[in-house]
């Protein structure tokens, strides 16, 4: 099964603000269209990028999906077209052991930078981010493997996790 949810108002109030209201005001991931790929994140508050600055972004979300699975989160092409934003890390690689991972429950972010000469303005409730659910395979001759995710982000790489 795969599925979107927020995280939970505790996770909530230690990442973001402990503001109850901001909380049950925003949305889950969906798509536009009957036939777009790419699922939209709206974002839970305002807030402006200037010309060359960096923003790391809450998206108060985290996704749980089949295994075999992984969620791309990938800039819109409106961002990168009109404004000439991108994300830091181009695609955001969310695996299925990041849900409820015990560092950050798998409450997925996003980092944005402007490489624009105009302030990029986001309203609460614009699409900032489109995520992208896909298959992926594995080497055929590969070693089990046993580690499992202990942390949040960039954890995957570190040692200790079995």
């Amino acid at each position: 099964m795969r599925y979107f949810e927020k995280i939970s108002f505790l996770q909530f109030k230690k990442d973001i603000s402990d503001d109850l209201d901001l909380y049950n005001s925003y949305n889950l991931p969906k798509r536009s269209t009957k036939s777009s790929a790419g699922y939209d994140f709206e974002a839970i508050m305002d807030f402006t990028l200037k010309p060359g600055e960096i923003k790391k972004i809450p998206l108060g979300i985290k996704v749980d999906m089949n295994e075999g699975e992984v969620l791309f989160l990938i800039v819109r092409s409106s961002q990168g077209f009109k404004y000439n934003v991108r994300l830091c890390n181009q695609v955001g690689v969310i695996d299925k052991d990041y849900y409820n991972n015990p560092d950050n429950e798998g409450h997925m972010w996003i980092k944005l930078e402007n490489h624009g000469d105009k302030d990029y303005i986001v309203s609460k409730g614009d699409k900032i981010i489109q995520g992208i659910f896909m298959n992926f395979l594995t080497v055929d001759n590969e070693e089990e493997v046993n580690n499992v995710r202990t942390s949040g982000i960039g954890s995957t790489d570190k040692k200790g996790n079995d």
